[in-house]
This record gives C-alpha cells, sequence and structure tokens, in this order.
C-alpha cells in the first residue's frame, strides 16, 4: 500500500485545514487507518485513527473536539478536518494505515505503511 498525504499549509490561529491520504495499491477499506504529527525537535504523536468501517474512532486528548477524522472507502482516501488550529498544532503531519487487524490505534508500531507527511504551520 502507498499513501500520500496531501493539504497541508500555512493557516493563522483560529483557521481550519483539511488534510487528504490517498491509498493506492492495497486494500485499503478494509483496516484501520491514523494521523500523526510530529513537531520540530518531538517525537511523533498520536492525533487520531479510525476503525475500518468508519464507526469507531479515537483522538488524542490535545485535538478532541476540534479535529475529525474521517474516510471514504470507496475512493481509498482518508480525511483530517482541523479546526480551530493552535500554533502548537504546528507540524508534520503523517498518515498511516494498518496491514492487519490490531485491536491497538494509538502507537506507530501499530501501523504498518505511512504516507510521506504534509506539514502544517499555525502562526499565532
Amino acid at each position: 500500500v502507498q499513501l500520500q498525504a496531501y493539504g497541508g499549509g500555512l493557516v493563522q490561529t483560529g483557521g481550519s485545514l483539511r488534510l487528504s491520504c490517498a491509498a493506492s495499491g492495497g486494500t485499503f477499506s478494509n483496516y484501520a487507518m491514523g494521523w500523526f504529527r510530529q513537531a520540530p525537535g518531538k517525537e511523533r504523536e498520536f492525533v487520531a485513527a479510525i476503525r475500518w468501517s468508519g464507526g469507531s474512532t479515537v483522538y488524542a486528548d490535545s485535538v478532541k473536539g476540534r479535529f475529525t477524522i474521517s474516510r471514504d472507502n470507496a475512493k481509498n482516501t482518508g480525511y483530517l478536518q482541523m479546526n480551530s488550529l493552535k500554533p502548537e498544532d504546528t507540524a508534520i503531519y503523517y498518515c498511516a494505515v494498518q496491514g492487519r487487524i490490531r485491536m491497538g490505534l494509538i502507537l506507530p508500531s501499530a501501523y504498518d505503511y505511512w504516507g510521506q507527511g504534509t506539514e502544517v504551520t499555525v502562526s499565532s
């Protein structure tokens, strides 16, 4: 499976961005998808994840109520709608997909395929 994340950019505090993650070369719809981010000098951290059916989602406390993860299995694409952005949301955002069904969704090690990242910068 190849993943391509896009949609990042520069936005002011309080603004919105919608990230997309396009999958190809595999069966995207069967497995969970997650979004992670990595700020300069920090470790990669979990942002949000969604099960294959879209019926179950989980969010990091830092983004709960502001970000929404979704997926369109017919289009092999996942999304991360980010609203009320803050400077601390500045990071490179990565999408990831599991290669098999796993219970865990929060750790990077739970995912088998990764996109190249898209940069989000929130100015104050």
